[in-house]
């Protein structure tokens, strides 16, 4: 478990952060640029030394401002795939992936050299040097050198950093599975909320330095204070759901979520697959009666549960769906008006398949 707890400024910014990552969890930190969330990592790190603070990984104390204590970055066991991959440009990508592995007695290491390149898809890179591969698999590359370095906490500062969104989603799988098979404490920095909600289980928001919210990553993401740090002007809810069925016939796929079963445009993943969808409010429709003869295939009965005037022209309307989860629609004030909506009115929310987002 990694628990980290730091405070005082740091150049301009003032850090006051705190949250716990256990073993085999992702936690991101998510904000704006400029926020402080390298600076955190960099303390974890020990690349930069908090003013005051406690950082420490199982019972072993990396940091402590009271004791005087204060590891330098080679004795913490921290592995690091910086947004700049600093690979060796005169060693292969074997010599690379080795570097940090010797740097680890061999009674200490843990992480097995083939499994981590199957992992990664780079047996065939091995012989070559960094100037000839690609941004992609430079990235994976740096992975693997963070994996065998045999860290106790694995940190990544946007990884992804750089990338066109075609090489984003052929790197967002290797990550992936680092996450599902590597039981380290892992801490994400990224200032892209796909990102961050695919891969993470919980999300410390971070705004000036300070931590405004940690949880689970859904409920960071749903939370009315996270909108204007995720994304005022499209607000959207994070829903949870495993896939039941594929209908490759018409190609769709059937999700049981928190919110019932919802219907997407057919993803390759096998049933029983956990999975998040995004459900933007602008594309959330609402009836006052199950509508006969439409398109939509998703029709979530529900309850509203709050009424927020956006402007003059616009209105974000909260429905409890099945006790479990509350969708955020944005809708019109004329609609609202029309339909005489407000709290505690039963409505059905109307959600295009097209439109839902898989995270």
């Amino acid at each position: 478990m990694l628990d980290v707890q730091v405070a005082g400024p740091i150049g301009d910014i003032e850090i006051d952060t705190q949250f716990t990552t256990e073993a085999g969890t992702v936690t991101a930190l998510f904000g704006p640029s400029g926020a402080g969330k390298t600076t955190v990592i960099n303390m974890i790190a020990g690349l930069v030394k908090p003013r005051i603070g406690r950082i420490t990984i199982n019972d072993e104390v990396l940091f402590d401002s009271n004791s005087a204590i204060d590891q330098p970055p080679d004795k913490r066991g921290v592995g690091y795939v910086f947004q700049e991959n600093l690979l060796f440009p005169h060693l292969t990508v074997k010599g690379n992936l080795c570097y940090g592995q010797k740097l680890t007695p061999k009674i200490d290491r843990y992480v097995n050299f083939d499994e981590v390149i199957e992992l990664l898809g780079i047996s065939t890179l091995l012989a070559r040097r960094p100037p000839s591969l690609s941004g992609g698999e430079k990235k994976r590359v740096a992975l693997g050198r963070a994996l065998l370095a045999n860290p106790r906490v694995l940190l990544m500062d946007e990884p992804l950093a750089g990338l066109d969104t075609h090489r984003k989603h052929e790197i967002l799988p290797f990550i992936e599975g680092i996450c599902q098979e590597v039981q380290l404490p892992i801490v994400y920095v990224s200032h892209d909320i796909g990102e961050v909600l695919r891969l993470s289980d919980q999300i410390a928001l971070i705004e000036n330095g300070r931590t405004v919210l940690v949880g689970p990553s859904e409920t960071v993401a749903n939370h009315p204070d996270a909108r204007q740090l995720i994304g005022e002007n499209d607000p959207s809810t994070i829903v949870s759901g495993t896939v039941t069925s594929q209908n490759t016939v018409f190609g769709l796929t059937s999700l049981e979520t928190q919110a019932g079963l919802i219907r997407i445009p057919e993803i390759k993943i096998s049933p029983g697959s956990p999975i998040r969808l995004r459900l933007h409010s602008r594309n959330i429709s609402i009836a006052l009666s199950k509508p006969q003869d439409i398109s939509i295939l998703n029709v979530l009965p529900g309850t509203i549960e709050n009424i927020e005037h956006i402007d003059g022209s616009a209105v974000d309307v909260q429905i409890r769906i099945a006790t479990r989860i509350v969708i955020l629609a944005r809708i019109t004030s004329l609609a609202c008006k029309n339909l005489n909506l407000s709290t505690g009115t039963s409505v059905f929310a109307l959600i295009k398949s097209v439109a839902v987002d898989r995270i």
